[in-house]
């Protein structure tokens, strides 16, 4: 049969199956589609050219939802038996919720929805949170990213709370002067109905061309989509991870009370007890009390959800991986502190920050270079941290955690390596000022710290010889300090004795640590700020309603615009396809799955025994046209 098949023009043998299909009940979804259609067609003319009375209409209007139910991998069926539902409920006066169920299949809003906020700006009722989330839903330009379509009810529920917040008495919409007219154009394409919905026998408005409420529910949507990012992104990697602590504590507080979790408080808990007693816990301690299980193994992914997690109960861990030199490893601790209220964004943080998180390492290594880190050089760094203003009060609670951790755990002179060797001459200086001026911190220079600062300079490929003049020219005492032991030589001048502990650390040496800590952050930023954040984000790519794919050159456009008409191609129709657009088989397979990893978080094209597409990311694709 035909696309548009006609009982007068089918063979002889396709009419004895579709009447054998009426005759078995009209449920099996075996047939061909096309004798659905048969049957339909004659349904929606009996409906519309008023053969039938009220009675008779209910009962082919719920006849068409019947069948619509049964073909819902159908897309032809979804779009024109929906057309009809649309149409038909708002004649039967049934449409008040038929919107509800509605997919976006045509361009423009549906007719039940355009006719139920008529009914609002009739009543001159203010709009509330559920019609503007379905007007924004179904609206042709509205911007649904990902995270919307793979956690709709918690997206739904935050779009409700941050409405009602705005607008707690409803959404006053000004009624429009144009009048709603109806058109209902028949899946068999033989005629076309025109008609004037009303209500207590007033025209309705046409809200079809305002634009102000669509533009804000955008915002609000937006809003919970970013959100919502976290969750999501938690999702996509664990499928099955809806309603674990984890996933819970990744939701936005105002859905703790919607979503409640008796384990998200024992663990909010936990965290509040761990930090009271000074913020030292076992890394697998963590996990597990995150996922039930400890880890053999944690990657950057698993921590990065830790740390989100445990932030939205404000509570950060440090290191963080995102920012770290190096992660924490199975049998490391890590710190968590408290985090100043509402601050849970742990991805935004300056390339300042950035700088001072390496300057930390920088001069913890060389404080740690004598096997001891004594309370003048802790001191020291602590006062590196204060002595930079431009830290927010947040970015400094991260650093002192990461200070803590970076003394438990000293940081490896080889992933420092990395980092130094590219810098420039200028930020050579910076680095080189600051880590002789940390080395001074306790008032005595070691033979140990020397050594340190000398891998430092190795690193960053200046000549060794330059640590001893480098530390002369910043000693701040008037008599020099003994940098090698004491040996018997002839008579001369007698060195003084290092002095004995406890130490005070000289105002003078504080006040260069800081200045050279604001000079060697400014520097670091540049080769740092880049390359710290290294993250394997997820893209999230908005619908744009200028163009059905977004993203793809116009040349891969073409091809998935073919290549989404049927749902399996075989080796060489695929070949074919490709070849008619000039385009190569491995790079479309590349590139459009590319994109769909990106757009939808799976591939769309499938190579089994030919090519078969996923039929949940062609079904949204189909969707959006």
């Amino acid at each position: 049969m035909g696309y548009w098949p006609s009982y007068s023009e089918i063979s002889a043998s396709s009419r004895a199956t579709y009447l054998e299909w009426l005759r078995s009940g009209r449920n099996d979804t075996a047939y061909n589609p096309g004798y659905l259609f048969l049957y339909f067609y004659g349904l929606e003319r009996r409906f519309c050219e008023n053969f039938s009375g009220t009675e008779e209409k209910n009962i082919i209007f719920d006849e068409v939802k019947r069948l619509r139910s049964l073909f819902q991998d159908n897309y032809s069926v979804q779009k024109y038996l929906g057309n009809f539902i649309d149409y038909a409920s708002v004649v039967l006066g049934r449409g008040e919720d038929n919107y509800l169920l509605t997919r976006r299949y045509e361009i423009g809003l549906p007719l039940s929805l355009r006719v139920s906020v008529g009914i609002f700006l009739e009543q001159e009722k203010p709009l509330d949170a559920e019609i503007v989330f379905q007007w924004w839903r179904l609206h042709p330009e509205s911007q649904v990213r990902t995270v919307a379509r793979r956690c709709p009810d918690e997206f739904q529920a935050l779009f409700r709370e941050k409405f009602v917040s705005r607008y707690p008495k409803g959404l006053n919409v000004s009624k429009p002067k144009r009048v709603l007219k109806g058109t209902y154009e028949a899946a068999s394409s033989e005629f076309t109905f025109d008609f004037t919905p009303k209500i207590g026998g007033k025209e309705l408005a046409d809200i079809s061309n305002l634009k102000k409420p669509v533009t804000i529910a955008q915002e609000i949507a937006d809003e919970a989509m970013n959100e919502l990012d976290r969750f999501s992104r938690y999702l996509s990697r664990n499928p099955e991870g809806r309603g674990s602590v984890e996933a819970q504590a990744l939701l936005p507080k105002e859905l703790w009370k919607l979503f409640p979790s008796e384990e998200l408080d024992a663990l909010s808990g936990w965290a509040g007890a761990i930090i009271n007693d000074g913020g030292l816990v076992s890394l697998v301690d963590v996990i597990y009390r995150l996922e039930g299980a400890y880890p053999e193994k944690v990657g950057k992914r698993q921590l990065s959800d830790a740390a989100d997690a445990l932030a939205r109960l404000g509570a950060g861990m440090a290191p963080d991986p995102r920012f770290s030199l190096r992660s924490p490893k199975v049998g490391d601790p890590v710190v968590l502190f408290k985090l100043p209220d509402d601050d849970i964004h742990l991805g935004d943080v300056t390339d300042r920050y950035r700088a001072a998180l390496i300057q930390l390492a920088v001069g913890t290594f060389v404080a740690q270079a004598d096997g001891t880190v004594v309370p003048s050089e802790e001191a020291a760094l602590k006062n590196a941290i204060a002595g930079q203003a431009d830290l927010t009060p947040a970015e400094q609670a991260r650093l002192l955690a990461n200070l803590k951790w970076l003394l438990m755990v000293p940081p490896d002179m080889s992933l420092l390596r990395g980092k130094l060797k590219a810098a420039t001459p200028e930020q050579q200086k910076a680095i080189r000022d600051f880590a002789v001026t940390m080395a001074h911190a306790d008032s005595l220079l070691r033979p140990e710290e020397v050594g340190g600062i000398e891998k430092i300079y190795k690193a960053l490929g200046v000549d060794t010889a330059d640590v001893y003049s480098d530390i002369h020219s910043t000693v701040f005492r008037d008599v020099p300090v003994t940098v090698r032991a004491e040996q018997k030589a002839r008579n001369g001048e007698t060195l003084p004795a290092e002095e004995g502990s406890p130490l005070k650390l000289d105002a003078g040496r504080i006040a260069a640590i800081q200045s050279d800590t604001a000079s060697v952050s400014s520097v670091l930023g540049s080769i740092f700020g880049n390359e710290l954040a290294d993250e394997d984000d997820e893209i999230e790519v908005s619908s744009d309603s200028g163009s059905r794919f977004a993203g793809l050159s116009a040349g891969h456009a073409a091809f998935l615009s073919d290549l989404i008409l049927r749902d399996h191609w075989t080796d060489e129709e695929f070949d074919g396809l490709a070849g008619r657009h000039k385009l190569m088989v491995a790079g479309c397979l590349e590139a459009i799955n590319e994109w769909a990893y990106a757009r939808f978080d799976d591939a769309l094209i499938e190579e089994y025994d030919g090519y078969d597409l996923n039929i949940d990311v062609v079904q949204e694709l189909r969707e959006s046209v």
